[in-house]
């Protein structure tokens, strides 16, 4: 999920911006890398073509997976609390955006002047811009397609003033630790004197919680992983067959992250470009990792990075956290 330093203005259409579009060089030189590596790994971006997207919504519904579902409730019983936290009239920057329903919750409590949903998906993000236009016509909407964790260097087209960056199903464990903090970082860099962010935060649990939300009975996660093979096949040429692999996901308590993994089922070598990598039977490519933190150690993380914690919220359970942060 990295951008070039310098990225140009490619399109802009109907309140959507494209900062830039895909490098194929630059994707085939990062995957290749990272398939090449000692321990076989791919970033977690490449999670998300077009069925990857809709694999992961499916994934919200399922009954082990309590993160959205937690944050949601968490956000609806504590709404009015937000919303005197964080104030009316932002300019509400929605990263990792999505169908945009999580942030379409706030609008009657924050009243943004403007809503800027960023996604790496972007015609899937398109679409979803679209239809939120509809049932919110009074407020201006500017999609921006980009992948936003290289760079938070936004257009002009979005506004300066009391910038909130919304954070929300615990994306920002997807960082190791310190790479969380530097952007978390850029986030307060971005977001101005006056602005501040409204975070969501996995925390930690039952191991067996964390292992079943990661590896549930029907199999959605299964398919969701097992689909970057088909991404990856499309993407750089590779030839892997799925048939070939199973997933694997599981709370790791030394390292505090739930690790995805696509483990080899025979022995098996994969072949692109003038390439090719050999993997043994039960030999793995790291997909995803999704860090859980306890509240303590994330405002830690928070004061660390500029920000100054200014409310946070938690279900009965104490299984997730809602934080408003300040710049500080």
């Amino acid at each position: 999920m990295h951008l070039p330093s310098q990225t140009t203005l490619d399109t802009l259409h109907n309140g959507f911006i494209q900062l830039h579009r895909p490098d194929a060089d630059a994707i085939r030189a990062e995957l290749s890398a990272g398939l090449l590596s000692p321990q076989a790994c791919t970033s977690p971006k490449f999670l998300y073509d077009a069925l990857g997207s809709k694999l992961f919504e499916a994934i919200c519904e399922l009954p082990e997976y309590y993160p959205t579902r937690t944050e949601a409730a968490i956000i609806e019983e504590y709404l009015p609390a937000i919303g005197r936290s964080v104030g009316r009239g932002c300019t509400l920057i929605d990263l990792g955006a999505g169908n945009c329903a999580k942030a379409a919750r706030l609008f009657s409590t924050l009243q943004p002047v403007q809503y800027v949903p960023v996604d790496i998906s972007v015609d899937f993000l398109r679409d979803a811009v679209g239809c939120l236009q509809q049932r919110f016509p009074h407020v201006k909407m500017t999609g921006i397609g980009m992948d936003f964790s290289g760079s938070l260097e936004l257009p002009a087209a979005v506004r300066r003033e009391k910038r909130l960056f919304f954070y929300p199903g615990s994306s920002i464990g997807n960082f190791m630790p310190q790479q969380a903090i530097e952007f978390l970082a850029s986030m307060r860099d971005a977001c101005g004197t006056d602005g501040g962010l409204l975070i969501g935060i996995d925390l930690i649990k039952d191991k067996a919680i964390l292992d079943a939300a990661y590896d549930d009975a029907l199999g959605v996660t299964a398919s969701f992983n097992l689909n970057l093979l088909q991404h990856l096949n499309r993407l750089i040429g590779t030839d892997f067959n799925l048939r070939d692999w199973r997933h694997r996901g599981h709370f790791n308590p030394d390292l505090g992250r739930v690790e995805m993994h696509l483990e080899a089922r025979r022995d098996l070598t994969v072949r692109w470009d003038d390439v090719e990598r050999r993997f043994s039977e039960g030999e793995r490519i790291h997909t995803e990792s999704s860090y859980k933190y306890t509240r303590e150690a994330f405002l830690s993380m928070l004061e660390r990075a500029g920000f100054m914690p200014a409310g946070t919220w938690t279900d009965p359970h104490s299984w997730f956290m809602v934080c408003h942060a300040r710049a500080a």
